[in-house]
């Protein structure tokens, strides 16, 4: 079963660091989102396989939006 990843701010999806299929440790981040003019660090909840994301960079990702899923 998928674990789903929110956003804990509002803005914009800055940079994908993993990549879908990567293999990613808890804790790890996957990706940035820029809000306010600062950077906050997505993190993987768990240890899994990264299966996708639901956005892309630079869209707009809302506070609390699924933006990723791992296995």
């Amino acid at each position: 079963m998928a674990t789903k990843i929110e956003s804990d701010v509002s803005g914009s999806m800055w940079k994908l660091i993993a990549s879908p299929g990567d293999m990613v440790e808890a804790d790890a981040e996957i990706a940035i989102i820029e809000s306010m003019k600062m950077e906050i660090p997505v993190t993987a909840p768990r240890a899994g396989k990264l299966a996708r994301f639901l956005v892309a960079e630079g869209e707009a990702v809302a506070e609390g939006q699924v933006v990723a899923e791992i296995e």
